[in-house]
């Protein structure tokens, strides 16, 4: 009896193909392809995930309906791929909206594909969800305003308290605010209260609006940049606190 092995092999996966399983197996970014119009032509699981749409549904339909209302009246997405054109690359973050009308913040990153001859083919664009991140950060912003409140008020009760306070040194940059604010609080509670700003800048840190002294700083104010000489400093807040 005769016995015949057979063997199969399964067809070669081409470059496209390969290409396109690895697009869809990254879950986490959307990443698609537009036509030279911004026709959307491609599409992942990425996108499907966070943007709502499945691939019959956004195949065909122009990427401008990922933006806000807004920013399509503004010609946004117009001038994001004129962006990608011209330098080469479009990176920019904002809000993007989803299928159902729900807005989401996006890192998006576009770039133009061209053939071996230069020909524009199209555009590659990647999008990744950052609402997440923005929400964590805003709150740690809200969070640290929150501490900047709490110590500038505390600042101001103990210039404001029962022992007095003759002089008043301060840098410009504070958490939250600057040292002019903080000279205006306290000097609105102690008119006579005399300060000294510290910079490591120039004048212009503390503000270029005019105050009601000859320097443009205020009524008794001085200031210093850093560094600071012992020797002049010394002479400096011996200066304020006689009067001088």
């Amino acid at each position: 009896m005769k016995v015949e092995h057979a063997t199969s092999a399964r067809e070669p996966i081409s470059g496209e193909r390969r290409f396109q399983l690895l697009v869809d197996s990254v879950g986490d970014y959307a990443i698609y392809l537009l036509d030279p119009n911004g026709i959307v032509s491609s599409w992942n699981s990425g996108a499907a995930r966070f943007k709502g749409y499945a691939v019959d549904e956004i195949i065909g339909r122009h990427f401008s309906n990922f933006y806000t209302n807004e920013d399509r009246a503004a010609g946004v997405p117009q001038r994001a791929l004129a962006t990608a054109l011209a330098e080469g690359r479009f990176e920019a973050e904002g809000w993007r909206v989803r299928k159902d009308g729900a807005r989401f913040w996006a890192s998006v990153v576009i770039r133009p594909i061209r053939d071996e001859t230069g020909t524009l083919l199209g555009f590659a664009k990647v999008t990744r969800d950052l609402t997440e991140r923005r929400k964590t950060q805003q709150a740690l912003d809200e969070a640290r305003e929150a501490l900047a409140q709490a110590q500038k008020m505390e600042a101001v009760g103990q210039l404001t308290g029962a022992e007095a306070v003759d002089l008043l040194v301060t840098d410009v940059g504070l958490p939250g605010l600057n040292g002019r604010q903080l000279a205006e609080m306290a000097q609105a509670h102690a008119p006579d209260l005399k300060v000294l700003f510290l910079t490591g800048y120039a004048f212009q840190a503390l503000d270029d609006r005019p105050g009601d002294g000859a320097d443009g700083l205020g009524r008794n104010r001085r200031v210093l940049v850093k560094p600071v000489a012992v020797a002049a400093f010394r002479a400096m807040v011996g200066s304020m606190l006689s009067g001088r």
